[in-house]
């Protein structure tokens, strides 16, 4: 292993249409490492799994990196949240705890997106692990860029733009409409692309595009303005920056440390108006001052600390974690409690003559789940089966 480079598999599923940055992100990432010559499709084939916080659809990932843990491949887990806060559902506080067991006893390293995400994550239970670090995320070079950006002029309208794939209002919503309502349209236009709760008046509104025509887009506006809170990393963000877009930002999240001296900070929506002329009156210095890594930076750094881990992993024998079916049944319970709790456990059974007896089955489950979890029970393979047997009542009686 020595006289050649590691092989690296992200364990994810690539969406081609417009889904969120992590999804940008990580094709980015994949398309570098290809370029490095350290990137391998297979994942059985792989030195080292590369997942993502936690895997929303493509739960049974989770089972092949137990599998993988136990083909010694070494797990190195990119953590973003705490996804409670930035969703702002207490429910899903259930997900972050979920990150945090299978973070404990699977990866051997961590990347945090941004030190605001680092630290809530540690005020919230996360526990740390041996080897830990902190990377920005980065968009492709080859499609966000500066080339062909119009020229700033103050002569004419100054353009705005903000964007959103999720509708969740926590993304900013009510600062837009408040710039909707308040916004001198007769000095500025704006747009926003991407999907929206609300319908604006003034505000220009553009479906979700591809990367490319989003690009062609940013690069007729001057000003990007992000209001999303809590967001630990936005990956819009830094592809509007990329292209040369001095920018706007919530003082929320991991927004000042992408945007450092590139941009304005606001607290409440009273202070947005007079950060946007802020920008207008001195642009070119603030257009100047973008200076973000690179993805072949980002890739470098994630190449490196990967290095890193795997050759203490193997000069340590004794550092490697233990691996245990149970770890991976009990992951499967969470999950499944999550699930049950999430998307309102009473509301399929408030009908149902069954309610009391499904309850009490529940509260068994988390009495067996802490009841193993407390005496350390590593192979206990009967609760595969039991686990199989209540999902499938569940089923049933929907």
């Amino acid at each position: 292993m020595d006289s050649k480079k590691l092989k690296v598999s992200i364990l994810v599923e690539f969406k081609e249409s417009p889904y969120g940055g992590g999804n940008q992100f990580l094709k980015a990432l994949k398309k570098n490492f290809v370029k490095k010559g350290i990137y391998e499709e297979i994942p059985r084939n792989a030195d080292v799994i590369l997942i993502n916080s936690y895997p929303f659809k493509e739960e049974y990932r989770f089972k092949q990196v137990f599998h993988f843990h136990r083909q010694n491949k070494l797990i190195i887990h990119r953590i973003d949240g705490p996804l409670h806060i930035y969703r702002g559902n207490k429910k899903d506080f259930r997900i972050d705890k979920i990150i945090y067991y299978f973070n404990r006893k699977f990866a051997d390293g961590t990347i945090f997106q941004s030190n605001w995400s680092k630290l809530k994550n540690y005020e919230l239970g996360y526990k740390s692990n041996n080897y830990e670090t902190v990377i920005l995320n980065a968009s492709d070079l080859d499609i966000f860029n500066k080339h062909g950006k119009v020229n700033f002029n103050k002569n004419r309208k100054i353009n705005l733009i903000a964007s959103s794939i999720s509708l969740n209002w926590r993304k900013g919503f009510k600062i837009y409409q408040y710039l909707d309502k308040n916004l001198d349209f007769s000095k500025y236009n704006m747009t926003f692309v991407g999907n929206s709760p609300i319908s604006f008046t003034n505000i220009k509104s553009i479906r979700p595009l591809k990367s490319k025509d989003v690009v062609n887009l940013l690069k007729k506006h001057d000003i990007f303005i992000t209001a999303s809170q809590d967001d630990p990393c936005s990956n819009s963000l830094i592809e509007a920056l990329q292209c040369g877009l001095p920018a706007i930002v919530l003082d929320s999240g991991g927004h000042p440390e992408i945007i450092g001296n590139a941009g304005v900070k606001f607290k409440n929506r009273k202070e947005i108006i007079e950060a946007i002329e802020e920008i207008v009156l001195y642009y070119e210095k603030y257009q100047r001052n973008i200076n973000l890594p690179t993805i072949d930076d980002v890739a470098t750094l994630y190449y490196n600390f990967i290095k890193k881990v795997y050759e203490h992993r193997k000069n340590n024998i004794n550092s490697s974690k233990k691996n245990s079916y149970f770890y991976f049944l009990r992951i499967k319970f969470l999950i499944f409690l999550w699930k049950m709790k999430r998307f309102s456990f009473r509301y399929f059974f408030s009908n149902s003559l069954l309610l009391p007896i499904i309850y009490r089955i529940k509260y068994v489950l988390r009495v067996v789940i802490n009841f193993l979890s407390l005496n350390k029970l590593h192979e206990w393979y009967i609760i595969e089966n039991f686990y199989c047997w209540f999902r499938t009542l569940i089923s049933k009686i929907n």
